[in-house]
């Protein structure tokens, strides 16, 4: 069940993640029957519309199996992901994986300020940021693609890894992170949410 919450709410997910699953046959693109529930929230192919919900077209498949792997263990946790991941076999999250990171990225639909583009970079240069995450922050192996990422979701996440309240596999983000303030958070996820993942 993708949410624990109500049977009324799983209801109404499956309900919308199979108009997006009929949607993708009439456009001649196929969906992998565990992946059904993942495009509700991910979006069709893995490009979310959401700016709270991460994408996962053309992620590495290694982070998201990795990333699946964590909400399944309780390593990282999530209301409706934990639930969802807890029931995947290991062939599951490898499929799933290989399936999102095959998709395209969307052109960003978020717009960096003026001001952050130029400080942005400078942030992501000297936090190391295209050391771990590419050159074109495209992500490596584990690592995620961050350029292009829904806005809300990385600043989420960058504030979660200063605080320690997201789980952090190596330890290596929450290192990065401390030297910056909230406003170079801020900064930092506009700036990399404006960039073309293409």
């Amino acid at each position: 069940m993708i949410c624990s919450r109500s049977n009324t709410n799983a209801t109404a997910i499956f309900a919308v993640a199979f108009s997006f699953f009929s949607a993708s046959l009439a456009s001649g693109e196929e969906i992998p029957r565990k992946a059904q529930a993942c495009v509700v929230c991910h979006g069709l192919s893995g490009n979310s519309t959401d700016p709270a919900m991460a994408s996962l077209a053309g992620q590495p498949a290694q982070f998201i199996a990795t990333s699946l792997y964590m909400f399944r263990e309780g390593i990282r946790k999530d209301a409706l992901m934990s639930p969802i991941a807890s029931g995947l076999s290991n062939a599951d999250m490898n499929e799933l994986a290989e399936y999102f990171s095959r998709q395209k990225p969307a052109a960003p639909a978020h717009k960096t300020s003026p001001e952050n583009a130029e400080l942005g970079a400078r942030l992501a240069r000297q936090h190391h940021c295209v050391q771990c995450h590419g050159p074109s922050l495209a992500g490596l192996q584990h690592i995620p693609r961050l350029a292009g990422q829904q806005f809300a979701y990385l600043r989420k996440q960058l504030h979660g890894f200063k605080t320690k309240t997201r789980a952090d596999w190596d330890g290596n983000m929450a290192a990065a992170v401390q030297a910056l303030s909230e406003r170079e958070l801020d900064i930092l996820a506009d700036y990399l949410s404006g960039l073309n993942p293409r």
